[in-house]
């Protein structure tokens, strides 16, 4: 209610107006602040009790602690205050007004949060040049990245479709900023990675990369990514784009609950490398004459490789590494001399005909070698053997997170769902990706589930990739996506579809 003059009157209320009736407070239910539900006989009570204060009162009884901050109360409860304590309410005196004492708008509590600012888009050193060179864009976890560079009338799938084709047949340039990256150092840095992932890790040698998966604790993959092993105590560890801080996360965890007796720090370092991924079979044409104090001849610097050097003058962090299945490099510069470094490039490129590719093109290149992408190949109930990585895991290692999970019957039950290759059997339609999977004989009862599904330019047909019951016993046999238009019949085949036999990474 609407505070109300204070005067003094005769009567049992005291100031009459600080309260709406004339009945004895120490028993009357008389509202005094309506949105704390506190009554006049609270304040009398805080009275009785011993506080006097006025700040006092406020915190025994909440009066005026509201979203109005008193507006509606703090003159009535001081006027009950001054009649049972016998002061004048300047002898009391006021409380404290918390902001906004003075009512704002949403808009002003919102400030700059609103249209594109409301959820700000990281974006890498390469951002701007990529939106000179015309690329579409596509949201990435929190990262704006290129997903395709179109050239004329040219719809996405016919820009993939070329930046694929220069990819395996010359050679092209991706920016990999967003990969999260993670300096793991210290004396008992091989012993922490040996624990913390199903790799083994303490005979990777020095200047050598390694595949490594990390499971969670009941099992099933977490993240992946290449590891590279810089000096005997300092290990470069790369993870997915969106599970960089969840990774970092989960060390820090262990190593400060788990392994407190470990000597290793954590560094997250996402920010700090630029990343570009030059690939293709005339990649190493493109860098070589850039690169400083490094030999990278096939014999020298072999696949899975990593070293420190310079390029264009500056600090560089090199890894022979690929996701496209062909000759492959990965050039981490500091971020401030990305784009320079990458322009360095582009130009030396263009000579090749090199493409900037996007992350679309990504997908297609690294489906038709079959790799996976966490998230996209897992959804969190697949373990490594489902998804054909079990190679990965370190025999002979007594412990890791997740090792007793694996253990489990269930997890190596001959129908669970295993990752398979599925091509169509008109050859002409793409499957779309969640799509469920049914046998002829059991229209009704979905086996699996599509993954990943493109038109390949190097197959010259559509591709999928599936996790489908008892995948790997199902090579050769048909099966069925049920859709609106009628089922479509795919065959199952070997999640590689191009250079099986790995041949062209190796060059």
């Amino acid at each position: 209610m609407p505070a109300v003059s204070v005067r003094h009157a005769q009567g049992v209320g005291g100031y009459m107006g600080a309260a709406p009736t004339t009945s004895d407070l120490t028993k009357a239910k008389a509202f005094v602040d309506w949105q704390n539900d506190v009554t006049a006989k609270d304040i009398m009570l805080a009275t009785r009790e011993g506080f006097l204060s006025i700040e006092h009162v406020k915190r025994y009884t909440t009066t005026g602690m509201a979203t109005d901050q008193g507006k509606l109360s703090n003159i009535n409860a001081l006027g009950i205050v001054s009649e049972a304590t016998g002061r004048s309410i300047p002898e009391i005196g006021l409380t404290t007004f918390r902001s906004p004492y003075t009512p704002v708008t949403f808009g002003t509590l919102a400030g700059h949060a609103r249209g594109d600012l409301f959820d700000p888009a990281r974006i890498t050193a390469i951002n701007d040049w990529a939106k000179e060179h015309g690329a579409a864009f596509e949201d990435v976890g929190n990262w704006r990245r290129a997903h395709y560079f179109p050239r004329g009338a040219e719809d996405m799938h016919a820009a993939v479709n070329r930046e694929c084709v220069a990819v395996r047949q010359g050679v092209g340039i991706f920016d990999a900023s967003t990969l999260g990256k993670i300096e793991v150092v210290g004396p008992d840095a091989a012993e922490f990675m040996n624990r913390f992932f199903v790799n083994a890790w303490t005979k990777l040698g020095v200047g050598k990369c390694r595949y490594g998966v990390l499971l969670r604790e009941d099992g099933f993959v977490m993240d992946d990514g290449v590891v590279g092993r810089l000096a005997a105590d300092r290990f470069h560890v790369t993870t997915t784009t969106g599970g960089a801080a969840r990774v970092l996360n989960m060390m820090e965890d262990y190593l400060q609950t788990e392994w407190p007796d470990l000597n290793v720090w954590l560094t997250s370092t996402t920010e700090q490398w630029s990343v570009i991924a030059v690939q293709g079979p005339r990649a190493r044409e493109v860098i070589a004459p850039l690169i400083e104090g490094l030999d990278v001849s096939a014999e020298a610097f072999p696949h899975m490789s990593i070293a420190d050097a310079r390029i264009c003058g500056v600090p560089m962090r090199l890894m022979r590494v690929s996701f496209t299945g062909e000759l492959g490099f990965e050039v981490n510069v500091p971020s401030g001399y990305g784009r320079m470094v990458w322009e360095a490039i582009w130009a030396r490129g263009k000579a090749f005909d090199m493409v900037p590719y996007g992350t679309e093109t990504m997908h297609v290149l690294r489906a038709e070698k079959g790799y996976i992408i966490v998230g996209q190949e897992t959804d969190g109930t697949v373990t490594p053997d489902d998804v054909g990585l079990s190679w990965a895991i370190g025999k002979a290692k007594p412990d890791f997170v997740g090792k007793r999970s694996l253990a489990r019957p269930a997890m190596s039950a001959p129908d669970r769902k295993q990752l398979v290759g599925l091509k169509t059997v008109d050859g002409r339609t793409v499957l779309e990706e969640g799509a469920q999977i049914v046998t002829p004989s059991a229209a009704t009862t979905p086996i699996g589930h599509v993954t990943s599904a493109y038109y390949s330019g190097a197959v010259n047909a559509p591709i999928a990739l599936a996790l489908v019951r008892g995948g790997r016993a199902r090579l050769g046999e048909t099966l069925h996506i049920p859709m609106p238009a009628g089922p479509i019949a795919v065959q199952v085949v070997s999640p590689i579809f191009y250079d099986p036999e790995g041949t062209r990474i190796d060059v």
